[in-house]
Order: structure tokens, then sequence, then C-alpha cells
């Protein structure tokens, strides 16, 4: 999995606004200092007590957003996909390029790839060779052909390790309801638990907004 273009905007009007409620603004010491966004310990501390407080205290970390290119399986995306409110997406298409490339290893996620692992006294690599042998042999005959079965086919057999790339718009909301640990932070898929999670905790001030409950007793 890649991560790439990562840009996280709006927290010095979400933490403006998380003080609307009691109109606490003259508590506000977030600032900006070379184009960097500096939380005080007075917004930190009320953050903190508003995220532990629950989804309906915390609207202000729906209201900073991060955007990234992420490069993921399309198993990995289908489950993104269950995180449908406050996200958007917009991909590469497989419908419409799928045959532009020749198709290879490097098209498919292989990060903890076990190629050596026993297949029936066959080498699972060696298998899935061949598997991607038989896609690109199908790319190149509806190229030669520009008859659409063997495109079909081509979409037909293609494994769900294909690598898609996405550009995401969500909020710090979704991605604390994300790494939470009863969701992705233990994941058995290591692009959920190592990548991803991994990724989110490079984001300004994570710890002290996702990944809170890890520093609270």
């Amino acid at each position: 999995m890649k991560f790439e273009h990562t840009e996280v905007y709006g927290f010095k009007n979400a933490l403006r606004g998380m003080r609307n409620p009691l109109e606490s603004w003259a508590k506000n010491d977030t600032e900006e200092e070379n184009g960097r966004v500096v939380i005080g310990e007075n917004d930190l501390r009320l953050a903190g007590r508003l995220i532990l407080s629950g989804s309906e205290h915390r609207k202000f970390m729906r209201q900073i957003f991060v955007s990234v290119d992420i490069t993921a399986p399309l198993y990995w995306w289908k489950e993104f996909d269950t995180y449908k409110v406050g996200t958007v997406a917009n991909s590469t298409s497989t419908m419409h390029k799928i045959a532009s490339a020749p198709i290879t290893r490097e098209c498919f996620e292989i990060d903890d790839y076990a190629p050596n692992l026993d297949y029936d006294g066959k080498k699972l690599g060696d298998v899935m060779d061949k598997h991607i042998e038989f896609l690109e042999r199908m790319r190149v005959k509806y190229l030669e052909t520009k008859d659409k079965a063997y495109w079909k086919e081509l979409i037909r057999w293609l494994p769900s390790s294909w690598l898609q790339t996405r550009t995401v718009t969500m909020s710090y909301e979704n991605l604390l309801a994300m790494c939470s640990k009863g969701q992705r932070r233990f994941h058995k898929l290591t692009e959920w638990s190592a990548a991803f999670i991994g990724w989110a905790r490079t984001l300004p001030y994570a710890q002290e907004l996702i990944f809170i409950d890890e520093t609270v007793q």
C-alpha cells in the first residue's frame, strides 16, 4: 500500500467552532506558525474532554479534514467502502484502463506475499505467475482483436489483490472510528493494522485526537 499527497486542513476553524456552545472563544489558543498549526494547551484539554464525551460532543472532529491518495488492493477497498458516511473517494478506473499497460506482479498487492508457500506440492508463486500470464494474454488478445469477450474475461478473473488508487477525503472523526481498538487497529489484515494505522499515526496531533484512548487511564 502507498499513501501519497497527504494534506490536513481545518484545524483553526474547527477548534474555534469547538468553543461556540459555551462562547469561550477568549480561551482559544491555537495558532499558526510558519504555515503549521500549533494547538494550544487550552484547546487540547477541551478537545480531549469532548472526544471522550462521545460523538455528539466532538463535532469539531468532523471539521478537520484529510485528503490523501491511497493505492491499495481491491479487497482492502471493499472493507474501506463500509465507511460511507463522511468519506469521499475518486478512483482510477479499472474498467477504462485495465488494458492500457502490461499486467505484472507489481500490479497486485505483494507487501507480505509468500510465493514459496506450498500449494499442493507446488509453490504459490508459480501458480500466481501462471494466472498473471493468463490475464496478460487476455489483455493482449483484446488489444489485437478488439473482441470485448477477452476484456470481459480479463475483468471476470481479475484477483481482488489488484491495486487501485483513490483520492480520499475524510475527517478526523472518520479516522477516530476506523482506528479504534474495536475496528481496524488490530485487524488481521496488515493493510489495516500496519499500513493504514501506521499512516494515521503520522498525521498532526494523531496521538492527542485520533489515538487519545491510548493516553487516558
